[in-house]
């Protein structure tokens, strides 16, 4: 298999297999210049402390019960790319990752910049462009898939067994959005790749109050998602009006999250600003979470997903069970088999200039 221009970097582990370090994509990948993540536990808002921070008492307590704040995490700026930068989330060492969410990215690039030829396997990764985004991402796989995404468009692709791709600006305009890991269960990584592509036009909109839902996955304020998804998850980005009160309803066996974009926003009672991931507590014995815009108003996204609860062990864009797993997925990409037949010689067009 002919591997992307980058300088390559082998594992003590991993010696027979070289890889390259900085040909990853949105996401990309920190652990591949470090060691596997070996059998980390599932991770869990019950896994992590009472948020030292002080709340504000929810006046709609008696109607509603939220969730409260257990951690926030400032999601600060880092290269990835071939020149690209992003806000990583999820997927920092203060958060390495929120079962069933791997990683969050928040993007801001455009060309020459962006993530060359890269594979991907054993998961699921949501590309999401904010519908104010000047620019838009092509994208290319060896399947011979090809696509731009636009502004407001969401791209939902599940790797399974394998995919590699190219995901490029399409010219020097700022391309602004979110890429999401999604982890899959044992029983589904090895399914076949798939895409659910929506246009802005099709995903589900909904405002009511001065609040304006655009429902990626899931259901809010009575607009439903077509997207299918094998890990069920609700994924919200939430524009919200000076004062604008939202009352959302999670499933309280899900794991929930807050990424703050714009503003200063009251979750669960602690007031938040931009670039924040806000990670919400357990759900038992709450409806769901509260959301109050300040006088500004803001921007967020709301994410909640059901645990796994398996074991992970990553390696870049691998992300499987063990480390035998992991070991025999880059045998699989390197001799081009069990899902990476098409990785053999394939090169993508919007890539070669990278």
């Amino acid at each position: 298999v002919r591997l992307p221009r980058f300088f390559h970097r082998t594992q003590a582990n991993l010696s027979d297999f070289s890889f390259p370090v900085s040909c990853l994509s949105l996401c990309v990948c920190h652990a591949l210049g470090g060691p596997i993540h070996r059998l980390q536990p599932a991770f869990s808002a019950a896994d992590i402390g009472p948020h030292t921070q002080a709340t504000r008492g929810l006046a709609s307590m008696a109607a509603f019960t939220s969730r409260t704040v257990v951690k926030t995490v400032l999601s600060r700026e880092q290269s990835e790319g071939m020149g690209a930068r992003v806000r990583r989330s999820i997927g920092r060492p203060e958060l390495p990752r929120f079962d069933p969410f791997l990683l969050l990215d928040e993007f801001n690039v455009g060309a020459p910049a962006g993530f060359p030829d890269h594979p991907h396997r054993g998961f699921e990764t949501v590309t999401y462009i904010y519908p104010h985004s000047e620019g838009t991402f092509q994208h290319e796989d060896f399947c011979g898939h090809k696509g731009t995404i636009g502004a407001g468009d969401v791209q939902w692709m599940t790797a399974g067994r394998g995919i590699v791709h190219a995901e490029m600006p399409h010219d020097e305009r700022k391309s602004q959005g979110l890429q999401l890991w999604v982890n899959l269960a044992a029983k589904d990584k090895m399914c076949e790749p798939a895409y659910q592509e929506l246009t802005h036009k099709e995903l589900a909109v909904a405002e009511k109050e001065g609040v304006k839902a655009i429902v990626i996955a899931g259901e809010a304020l009575g607009a439903k998602s077509p997207i299918f998804t094998r890990v069920p998850t609700t994924y919200i980005h939430l524009i919200m009006q000076p004062g604008a009160r939202l009352q959302q309803p999670l499933d309280p066996s899900h794991n929930a999250f807050v990424y703050t974009i714009q503003g200063i926003l009251t979750i669960g009672g602690s007031d938040v600003g931009p670039h924040h991931t806000v990670v919400l507590s357990a759900g038992d014995n709450t409806d769901g979470v509260e959301i109050v815009a300040g006088e500004a108003g803001g921007q967020l996204v709301l994410l909640s997903g059901q645990p796994i609860g398996e074991p992970v062990v990553q390696h870049g864009p691998f992300v499987m069970n063990t480390d035998e797993d992991v070991q025999r997925t880059f045998m699989d990409y390197q001799l081009a088999r069990n899902g990476f037949e098409r990785a053999k010689g394939w090169q993508s067009v919007i890539g070669l200039h990278s």
